[in-house]
């Protein structure tokens, strides 16, 4: 059954995410954008300052609109695109909220070794799309989420808990 997070500014419907701290992966679907951004929010809710969520899922799954539903619940009610090209934005939410997009990298072998710095901060909540090239060297990481196509507007959303670590 359909739960609402009052709290977040989209105020859309998906089924509940478990508010639990056990490490089980939860998997939801969901039937629209706001209720992927109603997802984001939920997670976001438990995040805390230095925290690293990593996203996967294919071009056009909901990565963004699942870290707009976050960015909301964190207090930022500005536009959230893709930083596809510029790699990364910040926002100002009642913590920073860093968003990165490594789709166009193949390696970060031959990038500046500060390229990701002004991002994953300690004071931020990240959230990393395409994480394959950083996963590695990426800390505090709190929750592994893949997005996947389920038909139409349809979503299927997995949170897996990482325990905090890299």
């Amino acid at each position: 059954m359909p739960r609402c997070w009052s709290w977040a500014s989209a105020c859309g419907c998906a089924p509940p995410l478990s508010a639990s701290s056990d490490s089980r992966p939860t998997t939801t679907t969901t039937a629209a954008a706001e209720q992927t951004e109603a997802v984001g929010a939920a997670l976001a809710a438990r995040l805390s300052p230095g925290d690293v969520v990593l996203l996967a899922g294919e071009m056009g799954s909901g990565k963004t609109t699942f870290v707009r539903g976050a960015a909301r619940a964190l207090g930022y009610d500005g536009p959230v695109t893709s930083p596809t090209f510029t790699i990364g934005r910040r926002y100002d939410g009642r913590v920073p909220i860093a968003h990165l997009d490594l789709h166009r990298l193949a390696s970060l072998d031959d990038e500046d070794p500060a390229l990701l710095d002004d991002y994953l901060t300690p004071d931020a909540v990240a959230f990393v799309e395409w994480p394959e090239v950083a996963e590695p060297g990426l800390e505090h990481v709190r929750a592994r989420v893949t997005l996947a196509h389920a038909g139409g507007d349809r979503r299927t959303i997995t949170v897996e808990p990482a325990g905090g670590s890299s």
